[in-house]
């Protein structure tokens, strides 16, 4: 050591009192002893409640237009199948008109088959 010679105590205790100006420095510039702060900081917890609000918002938009669009899906698809089912039964029907009047030929055919002999 160059100069004076100082004692590990000495030491010590130099260390220890840097260390104590270190917190006092720090204690001074927490953000928490600002006057500013509990402004700024209600300042960005109403701003994170809004875009909390936003986002709910915007949720439940989407989860509505979703719930509308699987009711219109769901709506088509029976329309669908109620023209499907009609349709059918309109090809039974004329399938049914097409027998009888078959038949009827059939039947006519027959009677005049019958008269001849």
């Amino acid at each position: 050591m160059w100069g004076k010679q100082t004692s590990h105590s000495d030491r010590l205790g130099d260390a220890a009192k840097a260390k104590q100006a270190l917190l006092e420095k720090a204690r001074a510039k927490d953000p928490r002893n600002d006057p500013g702060f509990a402004e700024r900081q209600a300042k960005r917890m109403e701003l994170a409640d809004a875009r909390e609000a936003r986002l709910a918002e915007r949720k439940a938009a989407k989860l509505a237009e979703q719930t509308r669009l699987a009711e219109e899906k769901e709506a088509k698809r029976l329309a669908e199948q109620q023209a499907l089912e009609a349709e059918a039964a309109s090809q039974q029907a004329s399938e049914t008109d097409r027998k009888a009047q078959r038949d009827a030929k059939y039947a006519a055919r027959k009677a005049r088959q019958s008269k001849k002999r």
